[in-house]
């Protein structure tokens, strides 16, 4: 999160210090700790808006809010009253984002070339394999004996039914049945792992 939506998330809607903005800014001149905070307080959400609308760019606005912020921080003795407090800030601001725009035009980035980097490590996850295969060893021990040995003949160890008919000895039919209802079994027991 940026630094300007923890700022503005800080701030209270019921603002009770009930001076204006220019008592709050003399205040401020003249001493008052909290006077200054109570009036930001009150203007950051449009503050916000204004410098996130001159610089179309969340980690901007918040530099340039700040900024502004010294800068009004450090300008209030000079304020005139010939302007409202929040039309004084709002020029400190739209300076501050105006600034901002000026540098970074000053000291333009080149990107950096791109390299085909190989990779270092093996980003396979291994764990996800182990789980799926615990998975799939305790769902072929909820079959019966015999429809184990046919899903583990012809679906694992990949033998043809007659292949396995003869390993087992049993008919062939009776391996196509114990693998359809071995099948249907672990259908049954592994469907919380299907994909949606």
């Amino acid at each position: 999160m940026t630094r300007g939506r923890r700022a503005l998330r800080s701030v209270t809607s019921d603002d009770a210090d009930t001076r204006t903005d220019e008592q709050l800014l003399t205040a401020h001149t003249t001493g008052d700790p909290d006077a200054f905070t109570t009036l930001i307080h009150r203007h950051l959400p449009y503050l916000w808006s204004v410098a996130l609308r001159t610089t179309g760019n969340h980690d901007d606005a918040a530099d340039a809010l700040q900024d502004a912020l010294l800068s009004a921080h450090r300008s209030a003795p000079n304020f005139r009253a010939d302007a409202k407090v929040q039309s004084w800030l709002h020029r400190i601001l739209v300076n501050s984002c105006l600034d901002s725009y000026r540098r970074s035009r000053a000291r333009p980035t080149i990107p950096l070339p791109t390299w085909e980097v190989p990779e270092m490590a093996d980003t396979t996850d291994h764990t996800v394999a182990v789980d799926l295969s615990m998975s799939i060893g305790d769902a072929l021990t909820t079959l019966t004996d015999g429809q184990r040995a046919a899903i583990v003949a012809v679906d694992i160890e990949g033998y043809s039914v007659a292949e396995a008919a003869t390993l087992l000895g049993v008919p062939e039919g009776t391996i196509k049945s114990r693998c359809a209802r071995g099948r249907l079994r672990l259908a049954e027991t592994l469907g919380h792992l299907r994909s949606e």
